[in-house]
């Protein structure tokens, strides 16, 4: 029996459950901030804005890499916005090589590859852990990405795109149709089919892994150097006499959170709008132009119809993903199919992208156009109708970070001293989480980047 039923994506649904999070399902009531400190005080040296991944792993990187005392402060919970709502790739696939995000997307991949061998080494699971998913690991030995083009012309392209990969230092190698049928019996192929794959993709659960993320950094609790404000949205800047350009913590509506080397807003799709209100009073001309960008994906439970051996995106996935900004009245809807099974099973479809503003409500018509357009990757789906289980399904809605150039933003912010922002990363959050982190953490502390920063400085992009 197939089920599919709707769910927004917050913490509290996540597989492997934060402390917190127990004690509200065992019916405690719902704390007041869920703070992981002892101490009272509520001066730091770094005060994070922003619970999603790209926060979580800043603040990780600076309590592993130094000796800084960290916060983290959200008007949320962690996984509740897009972290939670992805498929949870870590892919190059649909990366270029020599282009700007190239280094930064390549670095997180190794770092995040790394994490799940140290796990391995230790003894421990990494798809228990972080729901990882990667060739040759456990029982997922087929892993790895496919990016399927349907036609001669798209296929010249992805023939390209391996050469690419290939000088990228990447394994990359060009399927044909039969060599495709053999890797994915499931999917429908003809002469004109082929696919780019890369075995070295992988994949993790997005509320897992934050999940364990979220572990490691509430160890430095009983330090005193890590402490989690949620449930706080903030509302203004500190600064050192009042109007100065030395920010030195944030206001939120409850209390005063002071950092004394640095305030990071990473606040996803939230970001361009929250700076705006922050800055409004501070006479620097900064403009963060950070949009939501709405989408949709599907959950199938309990699937047995078929099976996939890797995850999936159609070759025109890149194309849309990079649509430029729309006008003032332009949704700007498009559909791509991506397809893979988590690690418990189920048969994930997506997705979508529009510029709905923050509007998260599902979409029965998009919901339609996913599901269609899926079937015509994979036949079997044309013989299973949604109609079937339209009242009990199961779809993820989020708002990715975007960016009009299609590059995150990650720096100081002109014109003032002490603040940073690491936001704009679109749907690629989860994928360049650990760059993202170690970038600014190195720019924080003066220490040399392994990824060349001026390509995503807020000058000159946001000024």
């Amino acid at each position: 029996m197939v089920s599919i039923y709707v769910q927004s994506p917050t913490f509290l649904n996540s597989p492997f459950p934060s402390p917190a999070s127990r004690r509200l399902r065992r019916g405690a009531s719902p704390p007041q901030s869920l703070r992981v400190t002892a101490s009272r005080s509520s001066s730091f040296d770094v005060v994070v804005v922003g619970g999603g991944i790209i926060g979580l792993t800043i603040a990780r990187q600076f309590l592993t890499g130094s000796d800084l005392s960290v916060a983290v402060v959200d008007k949320a919970v962690p996984c509740s916005g897009a972290t939670g709502a992805g498929q949870g790739y870590i892919w190059m696939t649909h990366k270029k090589p020599g282009s700007d995000i190239w280094d930064l997307a390549m670095r997180s991949h190794q770092l995040w590859h790394e994490l799940a061998d140290r796990l391995s080494d230790q003894g421990l699971d990494p798809q228990e852990l972080l729901g990882w998913k990667k060739t040759g690991l456990f029982s997922f030995t087929h892993f790895g990405s496919l990016l399927v083009g349907k036609t001669s012309q798209e296929c010249v392209a992805l023939k390209q795109k391996v050469n690419e990969l290939t000088e990228g230092g990447l394994r990359a190698e060009y399927l044909s149709s039969g060599d495709l049928f053999l890797k994915e019996p499931a999917i429908l192929v003809d002469d004109e089919t082929g696919a780019a794959f890369l075995p070295d993709d992988s994949q993790l659960d997005a509320h897992r892994a934050v999940a364990y993320i979220e572990k490691g950094n509430r160890e430095f609790a009983t330090e005193g150097r890590y402490a989690e404000f949620y449930h706080e949205p903030v509302t203004g800047l500190i600064r050192s006499d009042g109007s100065s350009k030395e920010v030195t913590g944030v206001q939120t509506l409850k209390r005063n959170l002071y950092g004394k080397k640095a305030t990071i807003v990473a606040a996803g799709c939230w970001s361009g709008s929250l700076m705006h209100d922050l800055l409004k009073d501070c006479n620097i001309s900064v403009d963060v132009p950070v949009k939501p960008r709405k989408g949709h994906l599907l959950v199938v439970e309990n699937f047995d119809s078929f099976h996939l051996n890797h995850g999936m995106m159609e070759a025109g996935y890149a194309d849309h993903q990079s649509a430029s900004a729309p006008g003032a009245e332009e949704r700007m809807l498009s559909i791509s199919m991506t397809a893979t099974m988590d690690t418990t099973g189920n048969l994930v479809l997506g997705s979508s992208r529009e510029f709905v503003g923050f509007d998260t409500e599902a979409d029965e018509t998009i919901i339609r156009c996913i599901w269609e357009r899926a079937a015509e990757f994979f036949p079997k789906l044309r013989d299973i109708s949604i109609e079937d289980f339209i009242r009990n399904r199961k779809v993820r809605v989020g708002l990715r970070p975007y960016m009009p150039d299609g590059k995150p933003v990650i720096g100081s912010v002109p014109g003032l001293q002490n603040l940073y922002l690491a936001a704009g990363h679109e749907g690629g959050g989860l994928s360049m989480a650990l760059g993202t982190a170690e970038m600014v953490s190195g720019i924080v502390l003066g220490k040399p980047s392994k990824v060349d920063v001026s390509a995503f400085q807020v000058k000159g992009r946001c000024c």
